[in-house]
């Protein structure tokens, strides 16, 4: 931690030092020691009952969720976001029921937002201990429903913005189906996140059944109200698929990682991270295709860089290196479909 971010009392300042060499890991205590000042600072300038409760609550929401979600962070998960108000009988549950099904007999772990409709259709899909459920408190609508199989796998919130900041950062692929505001904002914050680089890539999907238009629709107007004046860029409907069937949502999300592993940056450069060493042919097509996105040099192989080697970061993955632009995301979606037909 960097000297002047101190409480600038002695006493206090060693009374938080020597709880930290006590009450963390090594490679922690640096930042248990800013969190631990922070709470202080917090005691010393606000006399809000109100402001500290709210940090109080987040920072509790937050450290539980990290503890449920630890065991299982080596589990690729997919978020599913839809209406409560859904119908059992709705073509949208069914195909929500469906898509959960099928992912977790491959492996992957569903993750949803705990209540009715197509999140209940999530939970039931799912085969047993392969889902979670990140509920939320309100005064009305939302119980947890009754399909999930591990009580333990269910965590309750009270703020929505520390549930959806646990929907993106323990998922690796979200899939939206019809719903309402609710289901439009966490599609939006998610594209958001996405096409800022706040948000590794990912696979976003837009599921329908046969027959709706919800998500067409909702196409027409990105197009014509966003992309046509200039909102948005044309590239940026890479960073979103439209299903219309649960084989072809599974395929596609199968498909983003099929070589494309993870991203990081480091040092300025922009790793990405491949389960296998593409061709010749495709490393020498995406130098030429994507140079616009690069501020200087090309894309090239690399060894894995001594921070992810500290941090024991997937060693025996293949990379790419390069100097990312940091703006165009719906490029670099573009060149990790190309690199997954490798």
């Amino acid at each position: 931690m960097s000297k002047e971010y101190e409480i600038g009392d002695s006493a206090i300042d060693d009374l938080i030092f020597k709880l930290t060499q006590t009450a963390c890991s090594f490679e922690t205590k640096d930042l248990l020691r800013e969190i631990l000042t922070t709470a202080v600072k917090l005691g010393k300038e606000c006399a809000d009952r109100g402001d500290l409760k709210l940090v109080n609550n987040t920072l509790k929401e937050l450290r539980y969720s990290f503890k449920i979600f630890l065991p299982y962070r080596d589990i690729q998960k997919v978020v599913i976001f839809g209406s409560a108000r859904s119908k059992r009988t709705s073509a949208e549950y069914k195909m929500a029921e469906e898509f959960a099904r099928k992912l977790t007999s491959k492996g992957y772990m569903i993750v949803t937002g705990g209540g009715s409709g197509v999140m209940e259709a999530g939970n039931k899909g799912s085969l047993a201990g392969k889902e979670f459920a990140l509920n939320i408190r309100l005064p009305f609508e939302q119980k947890p429903n009754p399909y999930i199989d591990e009580k333990d796998k269910i965590i309750n919130f009270k703020y929505f913005f520390t549930r959806k900041l646990i929907f993106i950062k323990e998922t690796d692929a979200t899939a939206l189906f019809p719903g309402g505001f609710g289901t439009n904002d966490e599609g939006f914050e998610m594209l958001t996140l996405v096409q800022t680089g706040k948000s590794k890539p990912r696979p976003i999907v837009l599921m329908e059944p046969k027959g709706s238009t919800y998500w067409a629709v909702w196409k027409r107007f990105i197009a014509s109200e966003m992309a046509r004046k200039g909102f948005i860029n044309s590239e940026d409907f890479s960073l979103f698929h439209i299903s219309k069937t649960v084989d072809d949502a599974v395929r596609y999300i199968e498909n983003f990682y099929r070589v494309y592993h993870s991203l990081r940056y480091v040092s300025g450069q922009t790793v990405i991270r491949l389960k296998r060493e593409i061709s010749k042919k495709t490393l020498i097509f995406i130098n030429k295709k994507f140079k616009d996105i690069l501020k200087s040099g090309i894309i090239r192989p690399a060894l894995i860089t001594e921070k992810e080697t500290q941090a024991q970061e997937y060693p025996d993955l293949q990379r790419l290196i390069m100097n990312f632009n940091m703006c165009d995301y719906g490029r670099l979606y573009e060149m990790i479909d190309i690199i997954n037909k490798d």
